[in-house]
């Protein structure tokens, strides 16, 4: 079994997700548990697509780090 790592963006109609080892894979959903089910749904399609296609399917497993800054101090001297 392959884990992917999905990335979810409020948008002004709902959710936009996508999968940060595989970009292409991206769709969109009213509300989060709408956009998951269209995400994994997706993601099943281009499986499919890609096999069909002979095309090597993206390796998933990322790991996945937020990294907080300041943006006042960003680009001024100390």
């Amino acid at each position: 079994m392959v884990n992917y790592t999905a990335k979810y963006t409020k948008i002004s109609s709902g959710y936009m997700g996508q999968l940060v080892e595989w970009p292409e894979v991206v769709t969109e959903g009213n509300d989060l548990e709408n956009c998951r089910e269209m995400l994994r749904d997706a993601l099943h399609e281009m499986v499919l697509a890609y096999q069909q296609l002979g095309k090597e399917i993206p390796l998933g497993n990322a790991l996945i780090e937020q990294l907080p800054i300041e943006i006042q101090s960003v680009g001024q001297a100390s």
